[in-house]
């Protein structure tokens, strides 16, 4: 009874927690692959079961290969732009600087945006207008006498969705650097100064000591911002609609099920997202659980 007392009330308190998350994330989860292995090709059939066929059958499309690669040259872009930006943000804090706090406030700013009031703003400032038609950062170029760097930006047919992985970048990079930051405060001071007793540089200190702690650091970051670049979908939405030239996954599911009325499809389609997630997700799982035990 007394080990009951102790772990009762805490178990009663997290017990509409476990039944929300395992009703809505994964019966919900359940469901939605379920329904990725029937053919249900419209909204009134009951649809019967087919396996993975929906599964292979897709990449036969040519619209979502479009969509896979364009969804891998964000991710890449994304992550190390938002990393590498973050990055040098916190290491130009982490080393002194009057009004400190502002500029946190200032970096971190973004990150109360939604994508969606990020996408109309960047919508405006990368319009692929030229000339006498250029506006936002077009314009800017074209005032300054830099007109070799005006662009058509995300409506480029190659380097598009490079251009459609700034705004992301701008909107959390602030996010890394309050990671990098904190990671940055982590490192005590005396292990900096016993490496420079030993005749390390200001560099050295960082490619030896510091920059080996922040690999906790580093891997949360990459995790993080890999699984928001694969469901992508508002801030895409928000600055080109649903153009093939910009189209992703998340964007492809959108149109499958919502404008071609293909229920199955638009499944099978987050269910390869999801998949894709887990990829990130769950060995950051393994390794935090691994690391929990070792300490």
């Amino acid at each position: 009874m007394t080990r009951v007392r102790r772990w009762l009330p805490g178990l009663l308190l997290v017990t509409p927690s476990i039944i929300a998350i395992a009703v809505f994330v994964y019966g919900m989860l359940g469901w939605n692959f379920q329904l990725a292995m029937t053919d249900k090709h419209d909204e009134v059939s009951e649809g019967s079961f087919v396996g993975l066929e929906n599964f292979f059958t897709l990449w036969d499309q040519k619209r979502w290969g479009i969509s896979v690669n364009h969804a891998v040259v964000f991710t890449v872009v994304f992550v190390f732009g938002a990393l590498l930006l973050g990055w040098l943000l916190a290491f130009l804090m982490e080393k002194g600087i009057r009004g400190e706090g502002t500029f946190r406030a200032v970096y971190l700013f973004p990150m109360a945006i939604s994508f969606v009031a990020t996408g109309v703003v960047w919508r405006w400032l990368m319009n692929s207008g030229q000339g006498e038609r250029a506006v936002g950062l077009n314009r800017l170029f074209d005032s300054l006498g830099l007109e070799f760097l005006q662009w058509q930006w995300f409506r480029d047919p190659d380097w598009g969705m490079a251009a459609m992985a700034i705004p992301a970048i701008w909107q959390m990079s602030g996010y890394v650097m309050a990671l990098f930051l904190a990671g940055f405060r982590g490192v005590p001071e005396d292990l900096r100064e016993a490496a420079r007793v030993d005749g390390c540089g200001e560099w050295q200190v960082y490619r030896h000591i510091v920059l080996p702690m922040l690999r906790p650091v580093t891997l949360s970051a990459l995790i993080i911002l890999g699984h928001i670049s694969l469901k992508v979908f508002d801030l895409i939405v928000a600055v080109s609609g649903k153009q093939i030239i910009t189209d992703v996954p998340a964007v492809f599911m959108w149109v499958a099920v919502f404008d071609s009325h293909d229920p199955a499809k638009g499944a099978t389609i987050a269910s390869y997202i999801v998949l894709a997630v887990s990829v990130f997700v769950i060995p950051y799982l393994v390794w935090t659980l691994r690391r929990e035990r070792r300490s």
